[in-house]
């Protein structure tokens, strides 16, 4: 769930809306602001499912005829990092290092509505989860900084007024609970 899923949001499209944010925090400080897509009560405690503010992006290493290969955990101070702001400043874009995802901050162009039409008739592949936002060279290697196309979903365990990433093996106990209530509840609308 932390990642991409089919689960169900009930966020208007329409982002002038007042739709509330939480600011949620990973063990290593990070923070990552979120809009709150779903309250879920379980065991007493509230966990809730949010969603990004800013544009979630994935590290891809691409080679010459290879398969992308995703980089699924970058330090923060790593140099191949400093190539992307670079790059994507040339874009009016900002790189943001926070907690779950990179994140790119700034207007991004919205995907074709033929290129979305295509993925829902069943032509694109698995493969084609991603929209390749900018690549560059780092090291003598190419890189390339890819959106998701599906939802990225974040779940958090409220403490108080605090949202706190929900990892490890709290996330394995409760992100089957958590996906069981959202289809439960999509079943009633």
């Amino acid at each position: 769930m932390t990642g991409s899923g089919d689960l169900p949001t009930d966020r208007p499209t329409d982002l002038a809306t007042d739709v509330p944010t939480v600011l949620v925090s990973d063990q290593r400080g990070r923070q990552l602001l979120c809009f709150l897509e779903q309250l879920i009560p379980l065991d007493g405690r509230d966990y809730v499912l949010l969603t990004p503010v800013d544009t979630p992006v994935c590290l891809f290493r691409l080679g010459e005829g290879d398969e992308p290969e995703l980089i699924d955990t970058i330090e923060a101070s790593e140099p191949i990092l400093s190539v992307a702001d670079v790059v994507l400043q040339e874009h009016d874009l900002t790189l943001v290092r926070s907690a779950v995802t990179l994140t790119v901050n700034g207007e991004l162009d919205e995907p074709e509505p033929d290129d979305l039409d295509d993925e829902e008739d069943g032509e694109a592949d698995d493969s084609e989860t991603y929209e390749l936002l900018v690549s560059f060279l780092a090291e003598e290697q190419e890189y390339g900084l890819y959106i998701p196309l599906d939802p990225y979903f974040v779940v958090a365990r409220m403490d108080g007024t605090e949202a706190v990433l929900v990892e490890g093996e709290e996330f394995d106990r409760v992100q089957p609970r958590i996906e069981a209530e959202l289809e439960e509840r999509e079943g009633l609308q």
